[in-house]
């Protein structure tokens, strides 16, 4: 099958998150493991990324950039579908959609993250929320007659509310590179906590420096790496400095993904304080390292936190509680090792092996002849 991706950004983009990743190890998997041969459309980031790229299999188109790519997509496949003639079209919703059942006329397989909805509006400016929230609105009306796949059971349950059928909506949760997320043997010294994404105001890290700093009163030795890069860096760095933090706190900015995993391993307890999510990967990231985690409970987070098992969850936004966790975690030895053998056990069901063989089998059930 030839096979069409329109996703925002592709793995080389400074920006990708874990929407980027989820598709491209599905990608590259249909490519090499199931024969199939894959185009990937995305945007060339302020121009800094050529045009045409290959690499896993996959065949990269870039155009426009990080705000005017959707209003190229149009354009580009009038002039390339012919050429490239696909028998399928995936397109991965992140942010906002490319309505292409309204203009292409070939099946379209709609890949849902999460969307965004109310809380669009605590990540950028009224006008711009605005835009982006009017865009999911049309989603139930475009993508009536499509097929789509979901990340989440939460996600599912938040398509189905806005409108959409469940029998036309699958779920295939994200999986983890087992061979690259594995535990080691120790531990930092001082008792350590982490966070590993994107640093955009919806993830709202600055709920976990307060809770820090109500942590820190207890266990003075505490420390915190923040790992990760995003156009709200400064204003937690500023932020950790007026929170007194600054001995306490480590921005590492982007680092290796090896670097990561041995921050991962090393670390006694990952937390994940965002209003929303698809899922989670880096909880499933952090428990297959030997890690806990601590997580809002809100869509997506929840999913991929086994309570009890792999981890916590506290309700979003009350920063004593989540303190209350992170120094119930960090102290109780007994319930950090639980939590840690939990968490290897329950990391262990999400491979991409299996969630490429799913999805492929979604194909062959959808669209194969």
């Amino acid at each position: 099958m030839r096979i069409l991706i329109i996703n925002w950004r592709d793995l080389k983009n400074p920006w990708t998150g874990g929407a980027e990743i989820h598709i491209h190890e599905i990608a590259s998997r249909l490519v090499k493991e199931y024969g199939h041969q894959v185009f990937f459309l995305c945007n060339r980031f302020k121009n800094t990324l050529p045009p045409r790229d290959n690499y896993d299999g996959i065949e990269f188109y870039r155009v426009g950039t990080e705000y005017t790519f959707n209003f190229h997509v149009p354009f580009w496949l009038r002039k390339n579908l012919p050429q490239i003639h696909p028998d399928l079209i995936i397109e991965d919703v992140n942010k906002i959609p490319f309505y292409t059942p309204l203009y292409v006329k070939r099946p379209v397989l709609v890949v849902i993250p999460h969307l965004f909805s109310e809380t669009v509006f605590r990540e950028i400016n009224f006008v711009f929320g605005t835009y982006i929230y009017l865009a999911e609105k049309l989603i139930p009306s475009v993508y009536r007659s499509c097929y789509l796949n979901a990340i989440s059971q939460s996600t599912k349950e938040d398509l189905v509310k806005k409108g959409l059928s469940p029998d036309k909506i699958s779920v295939i949760e994200c999986g983890i590179d087992q061979k690259t997320y594995y535990p080691a043997n120790e531990k930092f010294g001082a008792p350590t906590v982490i966070y590993a994404g994107r640093l955009k105001k919806y993830k709202c890290v600055q709920h976990l420096l307060e809770a820090i700093s109500l942590v820190r009163q207890k266990l003075p030795e505490v420390k915190l790496f923040v790992v990760g890069d995003g156009d709200y860096r400064q204003g937690l760095i500023a932020y950790a400095a007026k929170l007194n933090l600054k001995d306490t706190v480590t921005f590492t900015g982007y680092i290796s993904q090896q670097e990561k995993v041995e921050l991962l391993q090393k670390s006694h307890l990952l937390v994940y304080p965002s209003i929303k999510e698809g899922w989670g990967i880096s909880n499933l990231e952090a428990n297959a390292c030997g890690t806990p985690v601590l997580a809002a409970d809100v869509p997506g987070l929840r999913d991929s936190v086994s309570v009890g098992e792999s981890g916590l969850l506290y309700p979003f936004g009350d920063v004593g509680k989540m303190a209350e966790n992170i120094v119930g975690i960090l102290t109780d030895t007994l319930l950090r090792e639980k939590l840690e053998q939990g968490g290897l056990k329950w990391a262990s069901n999400f491979t991409w092996e299996k969630t490429a063989e799913r999805f492929n089998n979604l194909l062959k059930d959808l669209f194969s002849a």
